[in-house]
């Protein structure tokens, strides 16, 4: 029976994180963003995320995106500098043509910094990427 379920595999979505200035603050703020580099839209997209390691472990943060479009990106939250010593995980769940998707996207403690900086596809900014 288990051979009969179909987990259809996530492909050209991505969790990043960019910096960006706080204008407020004159200080840059690391910021978590889905972005969805598929031609369907993402709809129900739900997100759940939490640091962790042996020893230490955060709160779990649940966000929603009711739709993400096709060839776009939506900021999932703020990140504090403290929790890049851990774990970072993002767990997202969504929807696209009538079936459902869910991933796991890891950054591995200390691989969040300024040397790990990359090309991000359609933000055009440097952050950290995991496919």
């Amino acid at each position: 029976m288990k051979k009969d379920i179909e987990i259809p595999v996530v492909e050209k979505v991505y969790v990043a994180v960019v910096q960006e200035l706080n204008k407020e603050h004159n200080e840059k703020d690391w910021v978590a963003y889905i972005i969805n580099d598929q031609e369907v839209d993402l709809e129900m997209a739900l997100i759940v995320s939490e640091g962790y390691s042996k020893t230490k472990k955060t709160t779990k943060f649940r966000h929603s995106i009711q739709n993400l479009p096709k060839k776009s990106y939506a900021k999932i939250e703020l990140l504090q500098e403290q929790v890049f010593e851990l774990n970072n995980l993002f767990y997202v769940t969504f929807f696209a043509e009538g079936k459902m998707y869910e991933k796991k996207y890891l950054f591995r403690k200390n691989t969040i910094n300024e040397k790990a900086l990359q090309d991000i596809p359609l933000m055009d900014v440097r952050g950290v990427l995991v496919k």
